[in-house]
């Protein structure tokens, strides 16, 4: 062993050994123990709470783009898209871009058994839509209408709310009029649920009922006309750049939005509760710091004679800086894997017994998951070290300063 690993051996048995003083010197334990405990408690509820907020966000996140697209082409002018097929086409050629489908959409009346609701009517290409949205694949009851059957989809919320189940029969009342001998009368048309679905998202649950594109463009007289491409690409934050590409090549009244400009409040609002989160509870660590230097200092006053009786042996000040770091150091270190343990231990059974419920209709999900990002880990982790590691710093350098005469004067 060299001389460096021999004084840090020894510089480190010291410090173990003051960390755990002894029965005379009880007072100092007990504020080394509550520095522990705050470190615990801070790193703790660190983990916990960035744990919520990323999972609240990202499950949002995920269930928004399953019930809509990355990237939404409208129209601007008001009339449809009509050249829809080809725009498609083009846009779906652009390196990153997974496909390119048609919706149209209008707002009805549906009545049924139970009563009535407002409704977002939505025409799609459902065999190709079904390729990338899951809840379509796996629908909660009944099947895919086809294209003249005269079936339709409704969302689980909407069907409960309306009292209907697969093969009941509904009433869509049209914005429009159709004239009559008596005059212009509302136009309905009956169709028969063909299949009821669940995306998670409550809002587009409750709101919307979907048909095959060209039953949906015969009933809203929009033949040959859409109301928007839904884009979906590879990598959902390639967006704003995929958006800029694809205004180059569209024609002026064609507009694309892409989700993160349609949820931008949201995403917005959620990621400044995060970062306030985490300066706020990461106060606990800094108190808990405070009691770091606090434990040191007391320490040093406690230890003046033996820091006396080393430096006459030959200690450097270096050395006596060193051992009263280690000691806060490893305070820090306890505290900071303790806290990590029990962090992540919560957010593994909150996940498990679904603990923290939600009401679906406020939130958009039945219970919060914990979801902790390896960043934001690594960012917890470094931020506790970084502020345990300075606290000792202070108390340190003081001890260093102590005049090994002055403290064995009486001794």
């Amino acid at each position: 062993m060299n001389k460096g690993s021999a004084s840090m051996a020894y510089e480190l048995f010291i410090s173990s050994r003051y960390l755990v003083a002894p029965r005379k010197q009880a007072f100092i334990s007990v504020i080394t123990l509550i520095s522990i405990l705050g470190v615990t408690i801070g790193v703790m509820a660190l983990i916990i709470a960035i744990s919520l907020i990323t999972g609240f966000q990202e499950d949002v996140q995920d269930k928004i783009l399953g019930a809509t697209s990355h990237i939404m082409i409208s129209d601007l002018s008001g009339e449809g898209i009509s050249n829809y097929e080809q725009i498609a086409r083009e846009i779906a050629s652009l390196e990153g871009v997974v496909a390119a489908t048609p919706l149209l959409h209008e707002q009805v009346l549906l009545t049924g058994l139970l009563g009535s609701s407002g409704a977002m009517l939505r025409g799609l290409d459902l065999a190709r839509e079904r390729e990338f949205v899951p809840w379509l694949r796996n629908l909660e009851s009944g099947r895919l209408p086809e294209e003249g059957e005269g079936g339709l989809l409704l969302g689980k919320n909407l069907a409960a709310n309306l009292g209907v189940s697969v093969g009941d029969a509904v009433t869509l009342l049209f914005p429009s009029s159709r004239l009559s001998p008596l005059g212009p009368i509302p136009r309905t048309r009956h169709l028969t649920v063909a299949g009821i679905f669940s995306s998670g998202l409550y809002e587009f649950d409750s709101t919307s009922a979907l048909l095959p594109l060209k039953l949906a463009q015969k009933l809203l007289n929009r033949e040959g006309r859409v109301s928007m491409l839904q884009v979906r690409i590879k990598k959902i934050f390639t967006a704003p750049r995929l958006a800029s590409q694809m205004r180059e090549i569209l024609p002026p009244h064609l507009y694309p939005t892409t989700w993160m400009e349609l949820n931008r409040s949201l995403f917005s609002a959620l990621k400044l509760e995060k970062t306030l989160l985490f300066l706020t509870i990461a106060l606990i660590v800094f108190v808990a710091a405070l009691n770091i230097i606090a434990t040191l200092i007391l320490m040093v006053m406690e230890k003046t004679r033996d820091i006396g009786i080393l430096m006459a042996l030959g200690a450097t000040a270096r050395s006596i800086r060193k051992i009263f770091f280690f000691q806060g150091a490893m305070i820090g270190l306890i505290g900071t894997a303790l806290g990590c343990t029990l962090g992540l231990t919560w957010c593994w059974l909150a996940n498990t017994f679904q603990l923290i419920k939600v009401p679906p209709d406020i939130y958009q999900i039945a219970f919060v998951p914990f979801r902790l990002r390896t960043i934001d880990f690594l960012i917890i982790v470094g931020a506790s070290l970084l502020i345990t590691f300075m606290a000792p710093l202070f108390p340190a350098r003081r001890a260093s300063r102590v005049d090994p005469v002055v403290a064995l004067r009486y001794e």
